[in-house]
């Protein structure tokens, strides 16, 4: 999932990368600024991250907590319903419902669930068409009528056909209609009507298609249709083409709803489930280098000690080369070489043995190095309650923002945009209560 959030979000880093060539540790607020509004950040969201910025050196955690936060509506909830689970789905023409509707479907069937295809858009030319040749391709049966039929009638039958054959999913198009046009807000008011008619509490989901390169020119739209019939989530398509991947913070932002998909390309399985944690990272990790902890730190300076020590060269013994002597009888031969013997075996004895001193001295050297560097780790008392720190963070998805004292902290929680306390106590962090 990761792979397919990261790639579709190649232009819009390709952009990033025009104002941050280089990664960094750290941004200033002004770099930051550019940066946002390079990625098609709203400017007034802009203004409200920066503000709630306290820090002047901007790290990747702080700014990851301030983008999740504008995503705090991004979770959903699947309501309770009685099969099948019908599901509205509507947009402007162009933003690519048709399609957006057969990945729906695909991604249904990949789990087992039955699906039936209602062609409401009786409004454009060929959109019937093009729904029923999806529907041929995934082999799903689809309800339809002529162009220009009463498409609140497409969209009744298309659920009592389902309720009769024991359907699992009723996916529904609509015609694309602009905000703008009263005749067709009208209608689509009336489908929202003759679906609970058809199927009480039906539909169960409207879904909003928008069209990624469009940007937070969406919002506008969006907002329209949210009052006509109310939207309960988002689909963002053509993420892959757009440069513009920021304005997703904007829309969740503006729209106070959840992003369900996002489309990244045009195969069937190109129909991604969003997942913000995923998606942020996918874009910070254009900006920011890697960083880390305190405990690997520790952990490569220890190896690198130890690897200084073991590659300090070793002292090596001369052995002194002797010529041969010339030829001599057997007797003076042996009888000199007794005497050479006696002579030079005790200094070579002891040059040995002092070279085997030094090595042994040497090793011990080497593992107190190493017992020296551990201990001062092993003695360090507020060891243990860095660490837990450091896990309680990441669990909790927090970023520390200041240590008040050893064992109060000041922090930032990643969903929301409210900063607060912890302490440690009884041998573990926890929020103070």
């Amino acid at each position: 999932m990761f792979g397919f959030i990261k790639k579709s979000l190649g232009k819009t880093v390709d952009a990033i990368k025009t104002v941050a060539p280089k990664k960094k540790t750290h941004f200033t607020k002004d770099e930051l600024e550019d940066i946002l509004l390079e990625a098609d950040v709203a400017y007034d969201l802009v203004e409200i991250i920066l503000r709630e910025i306290y820090q002047e050196k901007v790290t990747r955690e702080i700014l990851k907590s301030k983008l999740l936060a504008t995503l705090r509506y991004a979770d959903y909830k699947e309501p309770e319903f009685t099969p099948p689970f019908v599901e509205l789905v509507v947009g402007v023409n162009g933003a690519g419902k048709t399609t957006t509707i057969a990945k729906m479907a695909y991604n249904y069937q990949k789990e087992g669930k039955t699906v039936l295809l209602g062609a409401g858009d009786t409004f454009r030319a060929a959109a019937i068409e093009q729904l029923t040749l999806w529907a041929n391709r995934l082999n799903i049966p689809i309800v339809s009528s002529k162009q220009g039929h009463d498409s609140s009638a497409v969209a009744y039958d298309a659920i009592d056909s389902a309720r009769a054959k024991g359907i699992d999913h009723v996916i529904i198009d609509t015609a694309g209609r602009l905000h703008t046009q009263k005749n067709l807000a009208n209608e689509l008011k009336k489908i929202n009507r003759i679906c609970d008619k058809a199927h009480s509490g039906a539909p169960h989901r409207t879904l909003l298609i928008i069209d990624g390169t469009q940007g937070n020119s969406a919002i506008t739209q969006a907002k329209a249709f949210d009052e006509m019939i109310g939207i309960d989530g988002i689909i963002i398509t053509k993420l892959d083409g757009t440069a513009k991947g920021g304005s997703i913070f904007s829309i969740a932002y503006a729209l106070e709803l959840p992003i369900l998909y996002v489309g990244t390309g045009e195969q069937p399985e190109n129909l991604t489930p969003f997942d913000k944690y995923e998606f942020v990272d996918g874009l910070l990790d254009a900006l920011f280098e890697e960083e880390t902890s305190n405990v690997e730190k520790t952990a490569e300076k220890i190896s690198e000690e130890k690897l200084v020590t073991e590659s300090k060269p070793k002292p090596e013994v001369e052995i002194e080369q002797k010529t041969e002597p010339e030829p001599e009888t057997v007797v003076a031969k042996e009888e000199k070489e007794e005497i050479t013997l006696q002579e030079e075996a005790p200094e070579e004895v002891q040059e040995v043995q002092e070279v085997q001193e030094v090595q042994e001295v040497q090793e011990v050297q080497e593992v107190q190095e190493v017992q020296e560097v551990q201990e001062v780790i092993e003695e360090d008392p507020n060891r243990e309650k860095e660490e837990a720190l450091e896990k309680f963070l990441i669990d909790e998805r927090l970023i520390l923002l200041k240590m008040l004292s050893d064992d109060v902290a000041f922090v930032n929680y990643s969903n929301t945009p409210i900063d607060t306390e912890i302490i440690y106590k009884d041998g573990k962090w926890q929020y103070k209560s």
